[in-house]
């Protein structure tokens, strides 16, 4: 009986550490995704491509409130979109 419950238990333990896990995986991709959507925004500046909407805000709040309620593919997807934007703008 012993054994049942010591396995039961390190069970447990084992999805605990991975439901754990999953929110700090989202953090570190919504805080590329923020970093990457700032740095773009400020291209667009620069560049006077023009673009507008939510995507290209420059508040930070803005893209990481976005990114806490899409996917990692949601927001990696809207990211390259972006910067395909940007290389066309740029004339590449």
């Amino acid at each position: 009986m012993t054994t049942v419950w010591r396995r039961a238990a390190l069970l447990v333990l084992v999805c605990a550490g991975a439901l754990t896990l999953q929110p700090a995986a989202a953090q570190a991709t919504c805080d590329w995704y923020v970093k990457t959507s700032l740095e773009q925004q400020q291209r667009n500046l620069n560049l006077k491509c023009g673009f507008e909407g939510a995507e290209w805000s420059t508040d930070k709040a803005t893209h990481q409130e976005w990114c806490a309620n899409v996917g990692p593919d949601v927001s990696r997807k809207a990211a390259q979109e972006r910067e395909k934007a940007l290389i066309t703008c740029a004339g590449g």
